[in-house]
């Protein structure tokens, strides 16, 4: 009987060896030089697909002695990464290299993949390699790795990439769980939904696999946002942070153009003054700046300057912005006296 390997390309059909199969018993005996054929060709193909990265295990499987492995350090033939992951070389590392030797520390294919600022690849520029690993698993830090506990990494690995990432749409919330701030909630769904082909629909069905996501409620409201083309989140956020706290004037909300066009967000007409909450995901783009330029353009012919405002002024420097509303308003006839939120705000009793 002819036995052929299936296990990588280059072998695929290529028949090794030939064996007796005892008609008293269901075993295969292989002989010695086939079974080491199989096993160098095998570590041949890992340390190809690796960009020459090993592991102590793939080293021993492949037919090398422990004292192989030593003597092949020694020699400076193979160089230790991290703990049983050695490269064949003893130059610097390549991003794909150090990308490889940080996955195959973490427990390879399966157990981790690249994640974060590292999904799209380990960058040349930077130290650090972001790993999503099982969150059942817990190594130990190392020097330039950033691991991120995921319960149930397995079922997010994109499939056929190399090396191993998360799916964008898991990508972007692992990020989020890692967000310091809202203005980084907000920065991260606009860095991923609508590119590389993730949909606000697939980060909705991906949230289902976090029940623990941090800021859950404001994630699910900002792909609502998003996929009606909405800015319900800064509108309530204006409303809540800026002006209801520091007891500004209320504006007329989605006012009326008198072009005919999309309404203003908010407007001061008898002190000549409109707010635009730019909290679209997608206001970068051309046509979008275009169109806002049109309108800011047509505010000004009809008296009205207008004042723009972004994620950052209405959620994170909500009190510096109302005081900096109140001056402009003060400017223009209002005599409005704002209020401190508390004894952190920008405005003192």
């Amino acid at each position: 009987m002819t036995l052929s390997y299936r296990g990588c390309p280059q072998l695929e059909g290529r028949p090794l060896f030939r064996v007796r199969v005892s008609s008293q018993s269901q075993h295969v005996t292989l002989p010695d030089s086939a079974l080491q054929t199989v096993m160098r060709e095998q570590l041949a193909y890992e340390r190809s697909e690796q960009d020459g990265v090993v592991t102590w295990r793939q080293l021993i499987a492949g037919g090398w002695t422990k004292a192989e492995v030593r003597r092949a350090v020694r020699r400076r033939e193979l160089a230790r990464v991290h703990p049983g992951v050695y490269v064949d070389h003893t130059g610097p590392l390549t991003a794909r290299q150090r990308a490889w030797a940080a996955l195959l520390w973490a427990g390879g294919p399966g157990k981790a993949a690249l994640c974060g600022p590292s999904v799209l690849g380990v960058a040349a520029d930077t130290d650090e390699v972001h790993l999503a690993v099982d969150g059942r698993r817990h190594p130990a830090a190392r020097p330039g790795l950033v691991l991120h506990r995921v319960t149930g990494v397995a079922g997010m690995i994109r499939g056929a990439t190399s090396p191993p990432r998360l799916k964008m749409e898991h990508n972007v919330l692992v990020t989020i769980a890692a967000a310091t701030s809202e203005s980084e909630v907000v920065a991260a769904l606009a860095d991923t939904v609508g590119r590389f082909g993730t949909t606000a629909e697939a980060v909705r069905k991906a949230l289902k696999s976090h029940p623990r996501l941090p800021r859950r409620a404001l994630v699910s409201a900002l792909l609502d946002d998003i996929e009606l083309g909405t800015e319900s989140v800064l509108e309530h956020g204006f409303l809540t942070r800026v002006e209801r706290p520091h007891a500004l004037p209320t504006p007329t909300r989605q006012a009326a153009r008198q072009d005919g066009a999309q309404r203003r967000d908010l407007a001061y007409a008898e002190f000549g003054l409109v707010i635009e909450l730019d909290g679209r995901l997608n206001h970068e783009s051309w046509k979008a700046g275009n169109r806002d330029a049109a309108r800011d353009l047509a505010d000004l012919v009809a008296g009205q300057s207008v004042l723009r405002l972004r994620w950052q002024q209405v959620m994170e420097q909500s009190c510096e912005t109302a005081l900096q509303l109140a001056r402009v308003l003060w400017s223009r006839g209002c005599r409005v006296v704002p209020q401190s939120c508390g004894p952190n705000c920008a405005i003192k009793p």
